[in-house]
């Protein structure tokens, strides 16, 4: 029997384990080892609750109700701190920028091509994040 879990309206399964895999690796310090334990071996190791029940010599019940408890207090962190939900809208917003920033740099470069080699230059390091040596451009 699955265990329950906040619905998302719209959300998958895969889209689901994938945010309780966020929300364990930011909160998942707070739970208690062998919380922590179970939901690493479930989240992380990709484990099925009858494989992590025999590794741990437990019930697949109890599992289960572990995995239960520990995603109701994942949700209940995020619900109080925000930490996934600010560091996704940050996130969010950098791409947004830089997307801008890139847009910017091919305009100014198509308007200008005397200086595209410049503005591609630039836009690789805004797209790769790699810094550009002025020494070694000259």
């Amino acid at each position: 029997m699955p265990f329950c879990t906040i619905a998302v309206p719209g959300e998958s399964a895969p889209k689901r384990k994938v945010r309780y895999l966020r929300l364990f690796d930011v909160y998942g310090p707070l739970l208690t080892e062998s919380r922590r334990d179970i939901c690493n071996l479930y989240f992380v190791c990709d484990l099925s609750l009858s494989e992590i029940a025999e590794q741990k010599g437990v019930t697949k019940q109890s599992v289960s109700e572990a995995l239960k408890t520990s995603r109701e207090l994942l949700d209940s962190f995020e619900e109080r701190l925000h930490v996934v939900r600010d560091d996704t809208e940050y996130s969010l917003a950098v791409s947004n920028m830089m997307t801008d920033v890139t847009r910017a740099l091919e305009s100014f470069a198509r308007r200008h091509p005397e200086f595209s080699e410049e503005m591609g230059s630039i836009a690789d390091m805004v797209c790769v994040g790699e810094r550009i040596d002025p020494e070694k451009e000259e």
